[in-house]
């Protein structure tokens, strides 16, 4: 399944992994390159070396392209642009700002630039910028949210820009690809669903509570501060939402889930972690391979798309 995004990053199959904080490390991301998708490492707010070694660890299990999310408000946001280039990473995905100061380096250094946007709007200007591509992010996929849904945004999107279009949110499985691919995007960036593959490093518990979830059982945190979250709900997101009707001060809400992704991630304290997880939730049914996922996910477009042609 070749696609203008394929040939940008090198992958076999349109199908990228989200860069997620503590869970998209270099385990996951080599596994998705491996199954022929694109993996990606999450820098978050790591230490710029630390990103450095699991670049380096990425590559000792893969020899194929990878790339790394780098969120631009992270204070080590400078030195990670460089490390990405000195490290030769095929491509860098962006959020939280601007990446703009960053695109001549990258550009000149061969790094493909794929900003997440959550507006058309977004999407031009990045396009202005030198993006290579954008991925599109609608609001029902898990942590960080804009405020469009997929379905309507990925067409616009699509209308606004000549550069690829990478769709996400709300997106698991062959059906949501090829209605991607319907609305005008060339690749999908799938994020929950990888957090419940084998290969993922989370808590077996924080798993678990997503395959067991239904369709109903994501919760939106955050609205009243302008940084909204979307996780399962759990005692913290009780608590929270709680507190935000109550109009307690932001300083207060960020105590309540200060470290509480990692306690979710590595610990596996599902009552007062941060459960990050899409609306999908509902549709993963089980613990599976990148490999299978992936493969999986190509084989099932392809037969839905055959459907209607």
């Amino acid at each position: 399944m070749k696609s203008s995004v394929t040939e940008i990053l090198g992958c076999k199959y349109p199908v990228i992994q989200g860069g997620m904080a503590w869970v998209a490390e270099h385990h996951l991301a080599a596994a998705v390159s491996e199954a022929g998708g694109f993996g990606i490492i999450g820098a978050a707010s790591a230490p710029a070396e630390i990103v450095r070694e699991e670049i380096r660890k990425c590559k000792a299990l893969t020899d194929k392209p990878f790339g790394v999310n780098i969120m631009l408000l992270n204070p080590n946001a400078d030195e990670v642009a460089d490390i990405v280039i000195e490290e030769g990473v095929r491509a860098v995905t962006t959020g939280a700002g601007n990446p703009a100061k960053y695109m001549s380096r990258w550009k000149e250094a061969g790094v493909k630039v794929i900003p997440v946007v959550a507006s058309s709007a977004m999407a031009v200007m990045m396009e202005r910028a030198g993006a290579d591509a954008v991925v599109a992010e609608g609001m029902e996929s898990g942590g960080h949210i804009g405020s469009i849904t997929t379905f309507a945004l990925i067409p616009q999107v699509c209308d606004a820009v000549s550069i690829p279009v990478i769709a996400a949110g709300g997106i698991a499985d062959g059906r949501g690809m090829a209605a991607a691919f319907m609305l005008g995007a060339e690749a999908v960036q799938m994020g929950t669903r990888f957090v419940a593959s084998r290969e993922s490093i989370v808590h077996e518990k924080y798993k678990e509570k997503i395959i067991t979830s239904k369709d109903i059982d994501s919760v939106v945190t955050g609205t009243t501060t302008g940084h909204p979250v979307r996780c399962l709900r759990n005692k913290m997101t009780r608590e929270y939402l709680n507190m935000e009707k109550e109009g307690v001060e932001l300083m207060e809400l960020e105590k309540l889930t200060l470290g509480s992704l990692k306690r979710a991630v590595i610990d596996g304290d599902v009552m007062t972690g941060t459960l990050m997880a899409g609306q999908i939730a509902g549709l993963i049914k089980s613990e599976e391979s990148c490999r299978d996922i992936v493969e999986g996910i190509v084989r099932e477009c392809d037969e839905v798309i055959g459907e209607y042609r």
